[in-house]
């Protein structure tokens, strides 16, 4: 097979058809950076995960005087609930589990609230009393909170024993399911720009009808007549997958790195050397998909 030959023919293929060839671009471009923006999120979302799971607390809330549950009573944890609190999660029973704890008294939380909730009217009506006073755990192993909960829940100066990681949980949930959203979107449009490419190939194929005829009478092979028609559908994609990709490195870089991490700096955030693990799955998709839709929709033509 003549390589000039062949790659002479690309050209023609994509100068005749320039307009579409563009729309296939654009389109490749934007259903591959939704496929990238999806696996940007999922590795965020570890990265999240990685970075809060570490640090989540269980928190256990001793009763105030504003709690009428069975173990409260609407009367204040005093000095005895307090301290049988503490020494249960000193004890031996549970320190294997333990990595540390720390004890926030009604002045403590206050002063908290009021950093928390400045500026905003309820700081106003709120008073020290009414804020618990709470144990911060902080497990060995973050697993484990239902120890906790077993151990504390139902005892009396207990109101109620949370564990941060349940409302972690609904955080990722929201965001997995935001990702899932744009997988699938991404995947309509993948199938979109399969349906352009087939489109663009047969075009392609038409206008050139005479010069495939010519090259049957010659006895050319139906691989050297696909070969140029193929190779047209791939650079298309393989040009929008190169974009996606870049749009893809320059969100984490500019927009992630740039923005979020200066302006949002709570949690932790995919570096652009993570982000290079991208480009690769979206070229490689961009080229295998194209390659198929081109050779499905020409090996149809030359059948017909």
């Amino acid at each position: 097979m003549r390589v000039g030959l062949v790659l002479g023919e690309v050209w023609n293929g994509l100068r005749r058809n320039l307009s579409v060839v563009i729309s296939v671009i654009l389109v490749t471009f934007v259903s591959l950076t939704f496929v990238g923006a999806a696996i940007l999120m999922q590795l965020q979302v570890q990265q999240m995960k990685t970075f809060w799971y570490d640090r989540a607390q269980v928190a256990v809330y001793l009763c105030t005087d504003f709690d009428k549950s069975a173990t409260c009573a609407g009367k204040d944890a005093g000095e005895k609930e307090i301290e049988a609190v503490k020494a249960a999660l000193g004890s031996d029973t549970l320190k294997p589990y333990i990595d540390d704890f720390f004890f926030v008294d009604h002045d403590q939380a206050y002063t908290e609230f009021t950093k928390q909730f400045k500026g905003n009217p309820i700081v106003d009506i709120t008073k020290p009393e009414q804020l618990n006073q709470t144990f911060w755990i902080k497990l060995k192993d973050p697993s484990r909170s239902d120890i906790i909960k077993e151990t504390f829940s139902g005892i009396p100066g207990v109101q109620s024993v949370s564990d941060q990681r349940s409302l972690l949980d609904r955080i990722f949930l929201f965001l997995g399911v935001a990702s899932y959203t744009a997988i699938a979107i991404a995947g309509l449009m993948l199938v979109a720009a399969m349906l352009l490419i087939s489109t663009t190939i047969r075009l392609s194929a038409y206008s050139r009808r005479r010069e495939i005829g010519i090259m049957r009478l010659v006895g050319a092979s139906n691989r050297f007549i696909q070969t140029p028609f193929i190779l047209e559908g791939i650079i298309a994609a393989l040009i929008g997958a190169v974009l996606a990709s870049v749009a893809s490195v320059s969100i984490v870089k500019f927009f992630v790195q740039g923005f979020l991490v200066s302006e949002v700096p709570f949690t932790s955030y995919i570096t652009v050397e993570q982000s290079l693990i991208v480009p690769p799955i979206l070229i490689g998709v961009g080229v295998i998909l194209s390659a198929i839709a081109a050779k499905i929709a020409i090996t149809r033509y030359l059948r017909v």
